[in-house]
């Protein structure tokens, strides 16, 4: 998986290793890094057949920018291991949301098996692509049609166990700590929003940009279950192959402490997309995660960095945060899991308010609004950059644009039954934005939400 180049600095080199929140070796190992842009990654859809079944971690070659498997393994993945097998990962009744008289959460679209999606469209306001229209697939049901949609959301919390290169433990990283602060956050709390009271914070975003065409009883309500608490053991190096066809030994993580005390990761990233793709085929066979469910693996603290071809003992560009995409079996009706992965992030490591569960919110909302990455819209260049500026982007990803802004964050506090955190997810652009038009039409003529001054008018066209 190669981070895109879209991801702008949202904290220098400087200030960022000068933090004392980064731990000494870890500040002087990676500062020959190409760059330290914390944002996020795009990950193509993952066909189930083409995973190797079995893999000898100490023989396997992987794709320098993908993290294909070239070498070291045996078989491929089956989905023969699904037929029967009861689902784990089921939404249970919650009186605290709003989930009376739910509609069914199953695909409307033939020929497919996922979860329930509704389609719909905006036609570009300005720019190229002026009077074209865009159509969108996002989850849930029509918000015209009223009625919440309950949407399992399967949880894979997964432990590191990182080894030296005489394969003993170095460190284990585990993710029990962040369980309830994750379990408690926004993302599956319900709160009061402008565009909604006792709602998740998915389904505030949602809302908004519909709010006035949507019946107010319309949802889409996040039911989490923990699924899975798995461990990963991660090497200290691991082989990959160039694009001219050169094998080369490069060093799978670095590691570092928080200013919580927590260890985070910093881990290769072909070498997570394997790991990744590994745990949801896992996850899949067991009945963990679900077709009809928003399927989550969550890491502890842990962020990937791309190869360094010049010195694969050194981080390349770092560091992603999150992506989502979806896995599928090829076969009619072809099934589809929508999945992600999201790093809990302890305070202090990055700027513009990155932490806690800003991951976690970018890609939960991004996989509502788009989650079967395939939504186009015009070609739309990142709020901030110079009038001429060519780093744009041309989907619906919903998270995007504001995460290159200082105030990219809400403040979000969360009190309940003893329980207090204050959480930091992202404000998210609405569809509006991608309009390019002079008004809105969500909740405010807003652009943005929560916080609706983030953006105040709509995307500006990339610059030809």
């Amino acid at each position: 998986m190669k981070v895109p180049l879209r991801f702008v600095v949202l904290c220098s080199l400087v200030c960022l290793f000068a933090s004392a929140s980064f731990g000494q070796a870890v500040s002087s190992a990676v500062a020959g890094a190409a760059s330290v842009d914390p944002g996020y990654a795009q990950k193509a859809p993952k066909p189930i057949s083409s995973v190797p079944a079995g893999v000898s971690l100490s023989s396997v070659v992987l794709d320098a920018d993908t993290g294909a498997v070239i070498g070291g393994a045996s078989g491929l993945a089956t989905t023969a291991s699904l037929i029967n097998v009861n689902p784990l990962c089921q939404p249970t009744n919650d009186d605290r949301l709003n989930t009376n008289n739910p509609l069914p959460n199953q695909s409307n679209i033939d020929g497919l098996n996922t979860l329930s999606t509704f389609d719909g469209a905006f036609v570009a306001q300005a720019g190229p692509s002026a009077s074209r229209d865009f159509r969108f697939t996002m989850i849930g049901n029509d918000p015209r049609l009223g009625h919440p949609t309950v949407v399992p959301a399967c949880l894979d919390e997964v432990s590191l166990t990182l080894l030296n290169a005489d394969g003993s433990v170095f460190a284990n990283v585990p993710f029990a700590p962040f369980e309830q602060a994750v379990l408690e956050s926004p993302n599956f709390e319900p709160l009061n929003y402008r565009s909604g009271a006792r709602v998740q914070y998915a389904d505030a975003v949602h809302r908004a940009q519909f709010f006035n065409v949507m019946k107010d009883n319309w949802h889409t309500v996040l039911m989490p279950s923990v699924t899975a608490r798995t461990t990963i053991t991660v090497p200290r190096f691991v082989n990959v192959q160039l694009k001219d066809g050169t094998i080369v030994q490069a060093r799978s993580y670095f590691t570092g402490t928080a200013g919580d005390g927590s260890t985070f990761v910093l881990m290769l990233s072909p070498l997570f997309n394997f790991f990744f793709d590994n745990e949801v085929v896992s996850q899949i066979t067991q009945g963990n995660f679900v077709t009809n469910g928003l399927n989550m693996t969550l890491f502890p603290n842990t962020f990937l960095f791309s190869l360094n071809t010049t010195n694969p003992n050194v981080p390349g560009q770092c560091c992603t945060l999150g992506f989502h995409t979806f896995f599928l079996d090829g076969g009619f009706p072809e099934d589809r899991w929508v999945t992600q992965y999201a790093s809990w992030i302890s305070p202090g490591l990055f700027g513009a308010g990155f932490q806690d569960v800003t991951a976690l919110s970018h890609e939960t909302s991004e996989a509502f609004a788009n989650p079967f990455i395939s939504n186009p819209a015009p070609n739309w260049q990142f709020p901030g950059q110079p009038a001429n500026s060519k780093v744009c982007q041309a989907n619906l990803e919903e998270g995007d644009p504001i995460e290159v802004l200082p105030n990219a964050t809400a403040t979000v506090e969360v009190k309940e039954k003893g329980f207090r955190f204050l959480y930091h997810p992202q404000n998210i652009p609405l569809l509006q934005w991608f309009e390019m038009g002079a008004t809105s039409s969500a909740i405010d003529g807003a652009f943005s939400f929560p916080d609706e001054t983030v953006l105040t008018q709509s995307a500006i066209p990339c610059p030809q």
